[in-house]
This record gives C-alpha cells, sequence and structure tokens, in this order.
C-alpha cells in the first residue's frame, strides 16, 4: 500500500531549510501559501516527522524544490487523492486523459478563439489556419557579403535571407516533435502565437503530443502577476491556472512533470519588458532543467534572438508560400464572407486572380506574412480589388507595425526611442529611408545605419550627446526599430536593410512630400526628377504622386526632363519628327500621342504581334502600315527560294490591296504583285527569278512603301541612341503611369501633358510660342 503521509529525509531538511531562508518567510508566511489553517503541518515538515503528503509536495513546490529529493524513502508513485482503491499504482496514460478533459475548455477559451484585427467577430482558429512552415538556419545569423545582395533586383529583394531562394523549408509540426525544447523565431506578424495556440488546440486533441498535456503561457501575463506578487515561479503560475480548470491538486502537476507529460507553450519573450525579463529567462531556465523530460515551444520575435535559453534550438518561421497564401484566402473569405461558403470560395479565387497581375507585384511582397495578408483580404473583401493608390495600403501596414499591432493585443513594450512620438518616429524612418535609397543602399552594414541615425539625433533641437552616448543611443534605437517594429531587419550578419523594399520606397516618397515649405518641395522633387530614367525610382515616382496634394509641379518636371533626354540629338528629333507628321492622319484628336507612340514602337521594334493591340485603338491607315510592315519583314526574310513561301507572301499582298484607297499606291502595288513569278513557272525559272530579280523587287516595294505610306525608312541609331531612345520611353510610360494612378493634377495641365507625349522639340516650342 503506498503511503498516505511522506517526511523529509535529514539531507532533505537542509535543502529545505536553505531555500526557505531564501524566501525570507515565517512559517505562517508558508502555511499561508500552502493554503493552511495553522503552522503546525510546516514545523512537522522542517523536523522531519511524517506530513500529509499532498502537503508535503505543496510545500516542496512553493520552495521550487523536487519533493523526491527531500522526501525519506520516496515511493515510485501514488495514486490520486480519493481513488477507490489505494493500492493501484497510478496510471499516467489515464492522468493526462484525464487532466486534458478538464482543461479542455479553458485551451479551447484560451487558445480556440483568434480576434483579427479590424474584425468585429470572434472568428474559430480551425476556421483561418494555416500549417506553417520552419527554417532550420536563421538568415540573421548568416554571413554574407554586402557585394553579393546589392546588385539583386526589386523583385528578388525580399527572398534574402528567408528561404525562398535555396532554404530548405520544414513543417512547424515536424520541428516541434523532433526538438524537444523550441524556439520559433519570425518577424512581427508571422503568425508565431497563433502557431503556438494551434498546438496547444491539436495537443489537446491527441493530434500533437499525443501523450501531453498542453499549457499555453502568454509570458508578458507571467511576468505582470510575478512583479506583482514578488515571486516568478512557472510551477505557481501554472498551479492556478489548474485550479481555474478543477485542477485543485498540485501533486497532479508535478506528477504530470516528473513524467515529462507537459507540452508548455511559452509566447511572447520579446513582449515581457526589461525590468523583468532577467527573472523571466531565469525562471524559464531552471523551469526546462529541473523538468527536462517534458517539451517546451517558445516564441519570439527574431530581433529579440539574443535573448538566449539553454538548450533550446531556435528556429525561424518561413515566408508563407503561394500555396499558403491561397489556402489562407480560401479559408479567410469562406469564414468572414457575409453570405455563402461558395460566395467565399468565388471572392478568394478573385482575389488570387488578382494578386497574381503584373501590376499587383508590390501586394505580392507583403502577402507573405499572415498580418498583411490578412489586410489584404479585408481590403479586397470591401473593395474587390487592390487599391489604385497603393500608399494607403502601405500606411495602414505601418500604422499596425508602429503600434497598433500591439495596441490590438495589449502589448506594452519598452521606449527606446527618447520619447519620440509617432510623428517622430515617422521622420527618424523616411529620414533614413532616404538617405539610403538616394545612395543605392538597398543593404547596409550596421556601423553604416548607426550612423545614418547618429547623424539624425545629432540634428534635433538642443541635442547635447557625447560621441560615446551618441553611439550607445544609435544602437539601441535601431534595436528597437528592429524588434518591435520589424521595420529594419537583420537580414545577415551584421547587414540591415527595411524589412520590405516597399516600406524604403514608401518613406522615401514620404520624405520628398514632407517637405516643410514650398522651396524645399520644389528642391526635393527637382532631386526626385534627376533619377527620372533609373528603373529602381519608378515607384518612389508613382508614390510621391499619390502623396502630393498636388501633383501638377511633379508631372510638368518629368516632362521637362523626358524632352530634354533626346533634345541635343538632331537624328533623334527627326524621328521623333516623322513619327508625329504620321501620327497626324489619325482622324480621332485624343489618340494623336498613341499613334505616335506606336509609330516610334513600329519602326524600333519590327515584331508586329506586339503592336496589335495598340493598333486596334486607331483606324483603318494603321492597320494598313501594320500590314505592309509585316509583309516586308516576311519579305526580307530568306526562305531558300521556297516557292510556297514567295506564293502566301503574293496572297497577302492581294489582301493588303483590298485596304489601299490611294490610286498610284494600289497601281504601285500591283505592278509589283505581277512581277511575282507564277505558280506555273518550273522550277529552274523561279530559281532564276529568285537569284537575279528578287532582292530588287524587294528593295522597289520598300522603296514604295516609304513613298506612299512614309513608313519603313532605313534608321540607323548607334547603340548610344538606341540606349537613349529605350530610356526616353521608358520615362515616358512612367509619366502616363503617373497620370493614370488617381494623383492630383488639374484638367489642363493633364491635358497639355497627354496632347504633348513624344512630340520633336520644334513641335514644342511651336506650341509655347503660340500659347504666348
Amino acid at each position: 500500500m503506498v503511503k498516505r503521509s511522506l517526511q523529509a529525509s535529514p539531507s532533505g531538511i537542509q535543502q529545505a531549510k536553505r531555500a526557505f531562508a531564501l524566501k525570507g518567510w515565517t512559517q505562517e508566511n508558508l502555511a499561508g501559501e500552502v493554503n493552511l489553517k495553522t503552522r503546525q503541518p510546516i514545523w512537522r515538515f522542517f523536523t522531519g516527522q511524517p506530513v500529509d503528503r499532498q502537503t508535503f509536495i505543496a510545500v516542496c513546490s512553493i520552495l521550487d524544490l523536487d519533493w523526491r529529493e527531500i522526501a525519506l524513502d520516496p515511493p515510485v508513485e501514488f495514486p490520486e487523492p480519493g481513488e477507490a482503491v489505494e493500492t493501484t499504482p497510478l496510471n499516467i496514460d489515464g492522468l493526462v486523459q484525464q487532466v486534458r478533459s478538464q482543461r479542455q475548455d479553458t485551451i479551447q477559451n484560451q487558445c480556440g478563439i483568434l480576434q483579427l484585427l479590424d474584425i468585429s467577430r470572434p472568428v474559430n482558429i480551425d476556421d483561418i489556419y494555416v500549417d506553417v512552415n520552419i527554417l532550420e538556419d536563421i538568415a540573421s545569423q548568416q554571413w554574407f557579403e554586402i557585394a553579393d545582395l546589392q546588385n539583386l533586383k526589386p523583385s528578388e529583394f525580399d527572398r534574402v535571407g528567408l528561404g525562398a531562394v535555396d532554404q530548405k523549408q520544414i513543417s512547424g509540426m515536424w520541428a516541434v516533435e523532433t526538438y524537444l525544447k523550441l524556439r520559433v523565431l519570425g518577424k512581427p506578424g508571422v503568425g508565431k502565437t497563433t502557431f503556438l495556440q494551434h498546438l496547444a488546440i491539436q495537443c489537446n486533441r491527441g493530434k500533437v503530443a499525443a501523450d501531453q498535456v498542453p499549457i499555453f503561457i502568454a509570458l508578458r501575463e507571467f511576468a505582470e502577476e510575478s512583479r506583482c506578487s514578488g515571486e516568478f515561479s512557472l510551477f505557481n503560475y501554472i498551479r492556478q491556472a489548474f485550479l481555474s480548470s478543477g485542477v485543485s491538486n498540485p501533486s497532479v502537476i508535478e506528477t504530470l512533470l516528473q513524467a515529462g507529460r507537459v507540452l508548455l507553450l511559452l509566447d511572447g519573450m520579446d513582449e515581457v519588458l526589461n525590468q523583468d525579463i532577467t527573472a523571466v529567462l531565469r525562471e524559464i531556465r531552471k523551469f526546462s532543467d529541473k523538468y527536462h523530460r517534458n517539451r517546451f515551444v517558445a516564441s519570439c520575435r527574431t530581433a529579440a534572438q539574443k535573448l538566449q535559453l539553454r538548450g533550446f534550438t531556435d528556429v525561424e518561421i518561413a515566408p508563407f508560400t503561394q500555396a499558403q497564401i491561397t489556402t489562407f484566402a480560401q479559408k479567410w473569405f469562406v469564414a468572414l464572407t457575409k453570405t455563402t461558403a461558395q460566395s467565399g470560395q468565388d471572392r478568394s479565387v478573385q482575389f488570387i486572380q488578382k494578386l497574381d497581375l503584373p501590376e499587383n507585384w508590390q501586394f505580392r511582397q507583403l502577402v507573405v506574412t499572415p498580418l498583411f495578408l490578412h489586410l489584404a483580404c479585408w481590403v479586397f473583401q470591401g473593395q474587390g480589388k487592390f487599391p489604385t493608390k497603393r500608399t494607403e495600403f502601405y500606411k495602414q501596414g505601418l500604422d499596425l507595425l508602429l503600434g497598433k499591432w500591439d495596441q490590438a493585443r495589449g502589448v506594452e513594450r519598452d521606449d527606446m526611442y527618447r520619447g519620440f512620438l509617432l510623428p517622430q518616429k515617422l521622420r527618424l524612418l523616411s529620414q533614413l529611408a532616404a538617405v539610403t535609397f538616394e545612395q543605392g543602399q538597398y543593404f547596409f552594414e550596421q556601423r553604416t545605419i548607426e550612423q545614418y541615425i547618429g547623424d539624425y539625433l545629432q540634428n534635433l533641437p538642443g541635442a547635447t550627446l557625447e560621441p560615446e552616448e551618441l553611439q550607445l543611443e544609435s544602437e539601441a534605437m535601431l534595436r528597437a526599430i528592429e524588434a518591435q517594429h520589424g521595420l529594419l531587419t537583420e537580414r545577415a550578419r551584421g547587414i540591415f536593410s527595411f524589412s520590405y523594399l516597399v516600406f524604403q520606397e514608401y518613406f522615401t516618397a514620404r520624405k520628398i512630400v514632407a517637405s516643410h515649405n514650398l522651396r524645399a518641395l520644389e528642391q526635393a522633387l527637382g532631386g526626385l526628377v534627376s533619377h527620372i530614367t533609373d528603373p529602381y525610382w519608378r515607384e518612389v515616382f508613382l508614390l510621391t504622386a499619390a502623396m502630393l496634394r498636388s501633383a501638377d509641379s511633379l508631372v510638368q518636371l518629368m516632362k521637362q526632363q523626358i524632352d530634354a533626354l533626346v533634345a541635343q540629338d538632331p537624328y533623334l528629333q527627326e524621328f521623333l519628327m516623322w513619327a508625329s507628321q504620321k501620327s497626324q492622319t489619325i482622324p480621332a484628336q485624343p489618340k494623336v500621342a498613341i499613334a505616335r507612340a506606336f509609330y516610334l514602337a513600329l519602326a524600333q521594334n519590327p515584331h508586329m504581334a506586339a503592336h496589335f493591340t495598340l493598333a486596334s485603338t486607331l483606324d483603318q491607315g494603321v492597320f494598313l502600315d501594320v500590314a505592309l510592315d509585316n509583309l516586308l519583314l516576311e519579305f526580307a526574310t530568306d526562305h531558300n527560294q521556297d516557292f510556297a513561301y514567295v506564293n502566301a507572301c503574293s496572297e497577302a499582298l492581294n489582301n493588303i490591296l483590298v485596304m489601299v484607297l490611294d490610286a498610284g499606291f494600289y497601281k504601285s502595288l500591283q505592278q509589283l504583285r505581277d512581277k511575282l513569278p507564277s505558280p506555273s513557272q518550273n522550277r529552274e525559272r523561279f530559281q532564276v527569278w529568285w537569284q537575279t530579280h528578287y532582292s530588287a523587287w524587294v528593295e522597289q516595294l520598300r522603296t514604295t512603301i516609304a513613298h506612299y505610306r512614309n513608313i519603313h525608312h532605313p534608321w540607323q541609331f548607334s547603340p548610344e541612341q538606341r540606349q537613349v531612345l529605350q530610356r526616353y520611353y521608358d520615362a515616358n510610360q512612367l509619366l502616363i503611369d503617373c497620370l493614370n494612378s488617381n494623383c492630383e493634377v488639374t484638367a489642363a495641365i493633364r491635358q497639355e501633358i497627354e496632347a504633348t507625349l513624344l512630340l520633336p522639340q520644334k513641335e514644342l516650342e511651336d506650341r509655347e510660342w503660340q500659347g504666348d
């Protein structure tokens, strides 16, 4: 029969007395902690006399002692008080199931419900959760040369160090089952808390860690309560949590922990205030060492990973893959649509289709993070599309990172910003973005970004920091921006960047728009326009145009800079003059600029398939020019004296004649057609014609088309001129995109710019003279 009482061994008494002395309590205090009405059992405990085993275990627990090390001849196991047969050995598996059953409602209430941002009703975690992937190699712990990163394309920017290129991803569940002590890292909003909540629910259902009891602890709440009570004890915190679930016997907790039957989920290490973090980490280390047979999963922002936990394996949550984004969207719209599940499915399909459009690649940068994916779904649900003005979406995302996300969850963080308010934080981030982007620094060494922060601090009114103080404060502010907001992130060891390129571009544009007076704004816009031919500045132009109260000055400066690109080259001016003359044959005035663009492209790029969409918006004459240009291209191609090919081209010439209205042109083409060999000619005569007449015939066709239609001139551009023309085209396209981005431009200026697109310098000057 298992003993109903326990007594301390001589060595156990000495350990207990030392632990009791460290507490600084009286025996009455200790009796109160164990919920005893008298201190008599405490006196018996310290004198080595038999004590009720429940009281004995509770006293040891309060003193942070292992009761088996303190007891004299401790039993191997003992039954739960109240069992009918005391001689029956404890069934630990049955105890796990019993405790799970008692705590099921608590775990479901604590972990089974999500309160999504800006959603008025709670959402069941099963309805929205998507399995996460894990990276076993932490990006910020890897070594890279900064030169290896600077030449990345914008579309590749967010892939560095995040596992999308070459890092192997593993299932989050596999990681939990593989590592007994696991710490899950990740940027803000990647789903660390939701992952731990999902683990608790799945464990309670026996689908993960099936032989263990889940315990979920929000570490900031543990720290707050412990600070108030003056004691940081995970065992006591768990005991109180079990009491609320109807598990009142402390020995149950001890039994489960000693047997390694607990899955302890410790969420939000980075959310603990500095004044508490040392005590919290010490308690976690001590607890995990003492009860090392259990399974531990902690979560922490990547930037706070220096808060080390001995024996824990660090992994990092990977960004969502395309498949995970699709699954999340399907679940989101089905769970949150106010109509039918089918309607939600249909909306999710529309969402993914729109997200995959080329013009929405900036949104795709952000939605690899569940927080931003939720925001994108929410915006799309309300509008049925992504916002044309991306600035509003970016602003909402930044509001989340800069405080709204923490406020919604009741998280208070340490102030590492010298008391900066939100506008001051925005100015600092705008300054950092602008100075790095201007220098083409998308990745920067830690000392460089700290220097930029120090420069900003030195220029503050009343700044009197000594160099050493400035260095320490700059480093602290960098870590605060990284840890609290995730806007700057350590991509590799000692190399930082903005967490998303769109935020660096957004803050750069904001710095321009926030110029303090009109003259400063004009200077800032002039600086921006100097980058008109740099493709990396494209998004900054669009964002700036969208943010400006009036974009008139910006688009006018852009137009002037674009025209200046080709103003000093007579040959390019002649080319533009030809395109202008051709476009004047178009009857519809609003399409004249489109016609100029079409003919410039036609002369530069003779692959006709690229022009049919544009040509379809114009008149019959353009279709004729397309067909003629295509015909010349075909005839200019050597087909090894293929008679069938020449015959097909003859048929194409017949089709073209149907569209020709000019009598002289019609007659000339007809005569050229008649000079082609007929199908009745034998092979030898056809070969003679090909060798003696074909080249001259093609040249005559080209001359005739150039004479009557003023197209297919032998423009000969140097490599430098081709490069200038490409920049000129791209810059004009950027200007058009700005005009079409819902920016605020007055009607008169919009019309003037659209009317003068792609005009040669002489016609621009003539228009100015006529205007005067």
